[in-house]
């Protein structure tokens, strides 16, 4: 340890907190034009917050160009998260909106890692300038907030190792040798995407307040927004079709966005993950659609299909917001939407969840595995996108889903032991390892967790940052072998 650069990581966390300051304060400007009383908590934890940062940048003098490793891009990752929700969630308890400190960092966690599990109970009451901030939080977190600090930085090699610490992927598609670059790029296709969707908003029935905090939430995949019923409270047909689009858009692989807004479609629609991914919408949309209409349920052969189609792509790239409560279709329909949410979009994208990719790659090792009986010299090896895949890829893909299914295991019983209920403790710990927000049961469609106890909340915490960062950034943090030089 006598060689680690902690100069680096409170250096990097300064200028987040730096960066989540001013983003405050476009929440304060919100709530004075709002003339609401929340805007002085807003702008004095602004103002904490900017402070806090600018100490944190004054006692680290390292050069960022000095090369690091992995303990402290691991690190820096994970404090970065957990330091930009405690100072984030400030103006929810200054204000008094939410003065108990586990539901306010609950609430603000929730936004950053893009979760949408929520503790309010009712969502319009809150003043403006909260609820901007709120939407801010997840829109921040979408993309990642420690990339956005490469686009900005002149951290010359280090970027790529944030990159692989914080953003979602199985590495064989990694852009090592420009990573900074493209990283800058990823978020002007963000910001870009953002900006049209706002648009989009704002010519329906939303007023343009609405229109920016949808959209920040919905490009994200995060889905907190400002009506308690989310999208029903509109009951616009104009509004659920293109919040499926660009949800649908926010579940797929950013880099192969940027590819195609730059004139390279083939590179997107020739990728497996996404044909399974436009597949696996097809066919659940087209068999929820048959039932529901079959049985009644939803009227209408338009309103049936776009139900369906609505819930079946804010669920599986774990958005989650709603416009009917799945919770009353039978248990059909529940059980297909546990799979949604364990299964989440595709790699690279705001999406939380297994990934489709891991899933694609399980099948791929479980049907050879078959042939290997038959063959048992035969060499068969796994491609993706024509390209082999390696051992040490299948290996970690592998060892993701068993500590993914282990670690959901082990949470249903933990949250047991706190008086949760099954379904509940079901429901919260796959909402929140895959950065859901929906659950079962109690905490229904809308991700209600109000009525978790407290110390679940925390654990629940703890889940939504393991599952934004993918299991090993956080988990390797508590292995002893890791901090060994």
């Amino acid at each position: 340890m006598s060689n680690f650069n902690y100069r680096f990581v409170l250096k990097t966390i300064g200028f987040l907190l730096i960066i989540e300051s001013l983003f405050m304060m476009a929440a304060t400007v919100v709530s004075y034009y709002s003339h609401e009383i929340a805007g002085d908590a807003i702008l004095i934890s602004s103002t904490i917050t900017f402070f806090a940062g600018v100490f944190l940048r004054l006692s680290g003098t390292e050069d960022y160009v000095k090369p690091i490793g992995k303990r402290e891009s691991f690190l820096m990752v994970a404090m970065s998260w957990i330091v930009l929700s405690a100072f984030g969630m400030l103006p929810f308890y200054f204000s008094g909106a939410i003065p108990s400190i586990s539901n306010a960092y609950f609430e603000t966690i929730s936004g950053f890692t893009a979760t949408g599990a929520t503790i309010l109970t009712d969502i319009e009451s809150m003043p403006k300038g909260l609820l901007f901030w709120r939407s801010i939080t997840q829109w921040m977190g979408g993309l990642g907030i420690v990339v956005f600090v490469a686009t900005i930085l002149p951290m010359g090699g280090n970027a790529s190792v944030l990159y692989d610490a914080e953003v979602t992927g199985i590495g064989y598609d990694r852009f090592r040798p420009r990573i900074s670059q493209i990283a800058k790029r990823l978020w002007v296709v963000y910001i870009f995407l953002t900006g049209i969707l706002i648009l989009l908003l704002w010519l329906g029935p939303m007023n343009i307040f609405d229109s920016v905090c949808h959209a920040f939430t919905t490009i994200s995949t995060a889905g907190f927004s400002t009506k308690q019923d989310s999208i029903a409270y509109w009951n616009s047909a104009y509004i659920e079709y293109v919040i499926t689009i660009f949800m649908f858009i926010g579940g797929i692989n950013f880099p192969l966005i940027y590819f195609f807004m730059k004139g390279d479609p083939k590179k997107l629609l020739r990728n497996e993950e996404f044909k399974w991914y436009v597949l696996i919408i097809l066919i659940f949309v087209s068999i929820i659609a048959v039932g529901l209409y079959s049985s009644g349920k939803i009227e209408g052969v338009e309103r049936t299909f776009r139900t369906s189609l609505f819930q079946v792509v804010s669920i599986l790239t774990t958005t989650c917001f709603s416009t009917e409560n799945f919770m009353n279709w039978g248990a059909f329909y529940q059980f297909v939407v546990v799979i949604f949410m364990l299964f989440g979009a595709c790699a690279g994208s705001t999406a939380g969840g297994i990934k489709i990719v891991r899933i694609i790659i399980l099948f791929k090792n479980s049907i050879n595995e078959f042939k290997r009986q038959v063959h048992p010299n035969a060499i068969l090896p796994i491609r993706l996108n024509n390209r082999v895949i390696s051992i040490d890829i299948v290996t970690k893909v592998l060892a993701f889903i068993f500590l993914y299914l282990g670690i959901l295991i082990i949470s249903c019983l933990l949250l047991s032991l706190s008086g949760m209920e099954f379904e509940n403790s079901l429901g919260a710990a796959i909402s929140c390892i895959g950065n859901v927000g929906g659950g079962l049961a109690e905490i229904g469609h809308n991700g209600h967790f109000s009525d978790v106890p407290t110390v679940s909340k925390w654990y629940l915490c703890f889940l939504m940052l393991t599952g934004r960062l993918e299991l090993f950034t956080v988990l390797s943090l508590f292995m002893p072998a890791f901090w060994r030089r």
